[in-house]
């Protein structure tokens, strides 16, 4: 692992533990030639896991989508980066099969906002299903209130 200060790639790992409920393991890294600490995470990789466009293309999972996905409609929203790094090894745990339909992954990303951040739920759910006026708003809207 690279130092992130001084570029060189000698250090040792001063302690490991699980994080994010056993999803991860955090390293506590300190570089052998600087001296500088710093914190890597190693985490289960789902390359094997095919995403089923709707247009019928393939294409490996992407962690870094569902994430960028995720932050995007969390913007400006009280929704700490523990809780989103959460929400999505939540959606990663779910993905049990070899092929999995993008809309399966939004529905899964749609289920976690909901319990985190409503608003962030809205933002996603208006672009996922591609709202176009006011009134699939108001309905979606009125949906959440009901629950």
């Amino acid at each position: 692992m690279k130092c992130p200060k001084c570029g060189i790639d000698d250090d040792k790992v001063l302690d490991s533990r699980a994080a994010r409920e056993g999803a991860a393991i955090r390293r506590r890294r300190e570089c052998a030639a600087c001296g500088h600490r710093f914190t890597t995470y190693e985490e289960i990789d789902r390359d094997e896991v095919q995403v089923v466009k709707s247009d019928g293309s393939r294409q490996p999972f992407d962690r870094s989508k569902v994430d960028k996905a995720i932050r995007r409609a969390c913007g400006k929203r009280p929704v700490s980066d523990e809780q989103i790094r959460t929400m999505i090894d939540h959606v990663v745990a779910k993905l049990d099969k070899d092929e999995v339909a993008s809309s399966t992954i939004a529905e899964l990303v749609m289920e976690e906002l909901h319990r985190v951040d409503e608003v962030a739920y809205i933002r996603f759910a208006s672009v996922y299903r591609r709202f176009t006026d006011v009134a699939q708003f108001l309905s979606a809207i009125t949906e959440i209130v009901r629950k």
